[in-house]
């Protein structure tokens, strides 16, 4: 479901990146292929240097659909982004993919916290993320850091993912059976 970045993938989720429902939320919303290609580059780069984990998410076939970043990685937390081709919205991709990756972080990268911003007006991503049941909303418990990442032009919401309340949930637990 889930693998490390390459460039092969790139010209498929680029053309699922562009599609006008997917592009205004993706974190590195591209212009053309090449700059998808070089940001692409940049990930792999900060994944070696520790300061990311980047995968790319695949269907039942192994096609690239969307990808999923652990970013700005500190004192063992970080933020996510994901993103998922309009073709493959509805079909529960997200929750599986979201379950095996923080599954690796957690019991993998030893990462204690993952935050997830989520803009206000972003209603398919903040339903998707309410559906777990190990996700919190944090606006209120971080109050410094949801400060931080709201600006006048700009509204999110902030959820946190703690380690031990994923792994304490059911499909933290079976996934910290299985690997």
């Amino acid at each position: 479901m889930l693998k490390q970045r390459d460039l092969h993938e790139c010209h498929a989720l680029y053309n699922l990146m562009t599609d006008p429902a997917v592009f205004p939320y993706v974190r590195y919303p591209c212009q053309s292929y090449e700059e998808y290609l070089f940001i692409t580059k940049q990930l792999i780069v900060e994944e070696e240097q520790g300061t990311c984990i980047s995968r790319t998410i695949l269907d039942e076939i192994g096609h690239p659909i969307g990808t999923m970043d652990l970013y700005q990685i500190n004192h063992r937390t970080g933020f996510l982004a994901t993103w998922i081709g309009a073709p493959y919205f509805g079909k529960g991709y997200n929750q599986r993919a979201k379950e095996v990756f923080f599954a690796e972080l957690f019991l993998g990268h030893e990462i204690e916290t993952i935050y997830l911003k989520i803009r206000t007006q972003n209603i398919r991503s903040r339903k998707a993320v309410e559906k777990l049941p190990y996700v919190q909303l944090a606006n209120e418990r971080n109050k410094q850091l949801y400060q931080s990442i709201n600006h006048p032009q700009q509204r999110y919401d902030l959820y946190c993912v703690e380690r031990l309340e994923f792994l304490e949930s059911s499909g933290g637990m079976q996934h910290g059976v299985a690997t």
